[in-house]
């Protein structure tokens, strides 16, 4: 998921170089949401492998 996030902040700096801006700022606006949803993924999955660590089976 990060790489989809790092893939639209490079066409957002193309596409800003290029004189782009609306598609600039669509595509970083769209990293800004996948980069964010990652990492709330990332923190989830650490907080309940976390409680699963704990428990013996």
């Amino acid at each position: 998921m990060i790489g989809w996030a790092i893939t639209f902040l490079v066409i957002a700096l193309i596409a800003a170089v290029l004189g782009f801006g609306g598609i600039a700022g669509t595509a970083i606006g769209i990293a800004k949401i996948i980069f964010f949803v990652a990492i709330v993924l990332f923190v989830l999955s650490l907080i309940f492998g976390g409680f699963r660590g704990r428990r013996s089976i």
